[in-house]
């Protein structure tokens, strides 16, 4: 037997199972609308600078925030769906 492992119930799990889902450092889904948004104030109201402006400042701030927690949006996504049972 191998070490304090019964045989036949190990299994190896993949890295990519454990770690959050980031695109260019930033939670997917964050990345995926903060760069729609930019992209709809660039090329659908011509506002070429401001849409780049929000593009990088949001991109920064969610990459910065998951650096920080990766699940912060999740967590703080639950928290705005779900009713506080405790008031103090």
């Amino acid at each position: 037997m191998a070490g304090d492992r019964a045989m036949g119930f190990a299994a190896p799990v993949h890295r990519a199972l454990c770690e959050p889902m980031l695109l260019a450092g930033a939670p997917r889904a964050i990345a995926l609308v903060n760069g729609t948004l930019a992209a709809a104030l660039g090329v659908g109201l011509r506002l070429w600078i401001v849409g780049l402006a929000v593009w990088l400042v949001g991109h920064g701030l969610a990459v910065w925030a998951a650096r920080r927690d990766p699940q912060i949006f999740d967590v703080g996504r639950r928290h705005v769906r779900l009713p506080a049972y405790l008031e103090v």
